[in-house]
């Protein structure tokens, strides 16, 4: 075992501020999960007082500490248990419920505290109010390559990476934080069909005023949402004048620097070595990316 003191540098897990304001707000939840779950293996009411019985191998707060560290470097799961003092099955069911509460979390914006995002209306909804305009991209993340012979085999091969990947869209705002995450599709879908999968289009009769910028692979949501789904302007014929493909050149330098935050939320979350190539049960990636962009937007606006 090492010192706690080490293990919680910012480093690893964030400012001091950060790690104990999620102490004070999962203990709680992560409580009343363990409570359900003991519930659940009694098959009723507690029978005897509140703290009788076995002490937790790894406290709560052992267990946040712990779950970053791993989300962040990567570090395995025998690696933590022989720093922590404890088995590996010990510190994987710890980073599994440690992961699920953080990716339920959603993401927080500025000047709201207590206020988390968690669907694509929250995040349109909460633009319109505030009038900020939107940036809206995807990433993909390499993951392994599905067995011979299983269902959906080159659902993740993606078109782009030439990879086996998974694909996270993202809504971001003009300072680059992040508001936004969605349950990632496989690589081989479209930036397009997955933002309409997550309802974006309802988003937009819902709250007419919210201009979000698009990348120019996404020309079918600007057909459908003129005005606010904004993409690049296309490429003009080979026949225009000089100064149209200029004024063109001009229009695309001026939406890059515009969308460019969004792609500086994808490089923050990126800086978690979990993310540039994901090696573990693909099931698992949803929650993990869910649960590092939530920390991430938490430290964009304390920092």
């Amino acid at each position: 075992m090492v010192n706690r003191a080490v293990l919680a540098y910012r480093l690893f897990t964030g400012t001091r501020h950060h790690l104990a304001c999620l102490v004070e707000e999962l203990a709680a939840s992560w409580q009343a999960g363990l409570e359900g779950r003991r519930h659940a293996a009694r098959g009723g009411a507690r029978k005897r007082a509140a703290g009788a019985g076995a002490r937790h191998q790894l406290v709560f707060v052992d267990r946040l500490v712990a779950t970053p560290i791993h989300l962040r470097h990567d570090l395995p799961h025998s690696a933590l248990g022989l720093l922590f003092g404890v088995d590996r099955s010990t510190v994987t069911r710890a980073i599994g419920e440690i992961r699920a509460l953080l990716a339920s979390r959603g993401c927080a914006v500025p000047d709201r505290p207590g206020l988390r995002l968690h669907t694509p209306a929250d995040v349109l909804a909460y633009a319109q109010a505030e009038g900020i305009n939107l940036r809206l991209d995807a990433t993909e993340v390499q993951v392994r390559r599905p067995p011979a012979g299983h269902g959906g085999r080159q659902a993740f091969v993606s078109g782009k990476k030439k990879q086996n990947t998974m694909k996270a869209t993202v809504i971001a705002d003009d300072q680059g934080r992040t508001l936004w995450t969605d349950a990632l599709r496989p690589g081989r879908m479209h930036d397009a069909t997955a933002a309409r999968n997550e309802g974006i289009a309802a988003c937009f009769q819902h709250f007419p005023t919210v201009e979000v910028l698009l990348d120019d692979g996404c020309p079918g949501l600007r057909r459908d949402h003129p005005g606010q789904a904004i993409t690049p302007p296309r490429k003009p014929n080979k026949i225009a004048f000089p100064h149209v493909h200029t004024a063109r050149e001009q229009a695309r330098h001026k939406h890059s620097s515009k969308r460019i935050t969004v792609e500086h939320a994808l490089a923050d979350h990126k800086r978690c070595k979990q993310l540039t190539r994901w090696t573990h049960r693909r099931e698992v990636l949803p929650a993990t990316y869910r649960a590092i962009a939530g920390l991430v937007s938490n430290r964009n606006i304390t920092s």
